[in-house]
């Protein structure tokens, strides 16, 4: 019934978010009749910006942030431990931490280009930055801590969506300036933001796992079984119809 439910409510979001580039075209053309003015539809279309991030966001706090997985009947034949389980702690860890410090640094580099002109943002030398990704994945190593981590990258990802929302409404070109230049191979920012986040899910969906409850303290994990992956495959559907709305928005 669980399932069902979830699913059902799946369904329902990913049908608002096919039919709402639709709406925010009309909205669009509306606001082309008054451009030099402020107007009640050109309020709405620029607050539209929002909508897509803030449901991105509800959806991954209630879904894919508090994980539980099946510790029950452990078969010795399907355990992680040892030099392996090392291996994919270290790796996990380290690219959940480089991808939240790298993302929260894009958020402040489009702050400081697009709405504080006058102050220069230093990028930070490799030993400076090395130093932030220990101390996120110190954080992320405490449950507490995790959680608000997740929740800080969910606002960093409104944020970063409605910055690249205005960028898209006022024409403004990103250059070598901004610091998400650095992706611009795929030619479209909105899907940098969304690659970035769900990268970010998978590393955080796979810490959850290594970490859930005691085991790093017993220094063993079991081989996911089918239903523990159920969260992922549900993560792939709904980012895949967000990369949809994004691609019919653009």
């Amino acid at each position: 019934m669980i399932i069902k439910n979830n699913t059902t409510k799946l369904l329902v979001t990913l049908s608002f978010l096919l039919i709402l580039p639709i709406v925010q075209k009309q909205w669009f053309n509306l606001y082309l009749f008054n451009i030099n003015n402020i107007t009640f539809y050109s309020i709405i279309y620029y607050l539209s910006g929002t909508i897509c991030p803030s449901l991105v966001s509800l959806n991954s706090l209630k879904n894919y942030t508090y994980y539980s997985f099946n510790k029950n009947s452990i078969d010795s034949k399907n355990l992680i431990k040892g030099k392996g389980l090392l291996f994919l702690v270290a790796i996990n860890l380290i690219f959940l931490s480089y991808f939240i410090a790298d993302y929260i640094y894009i958020n402040f580099d489009l702050i400081f280009n697009l709405f504080l002109e006058g102050f220069d943002l230093t990028k930070p030398d490799i030993f400076q930055f090395s130093l932030f990704i220990f101390f996120i994945s110190i954080l992320s190593i405490f449950k507490k801590s995790r959680l608000l981590l997740k929740k800080l990258i969910l606002v960093n990802f409104i944020l970063i969506s409605f910055y690249l929302w205005h960028l898209q409404i006022n024409n403004i070109n990103v250059d070598d300036q901004f610091y998400i230049y650095r992706y611009f191979g795929l030619n479209d920012l909105n899907l940098i933001n969304i690659f970035i986040l769900i990268a970010i899910e998978i590393s955080y969906f796979t810490w959850s796992f290594l970490s859930y409850k005691t085991n790093l303290s017993d220094w063993i994990v079991r081989i996911p079984q089918k239903r523990d992956v159920f969260p992922l495959l549900n993560m792939f559907i709904f980012y895949f119809f967000i990369i949809i709305y994004y691609s019919i928005l653009t």
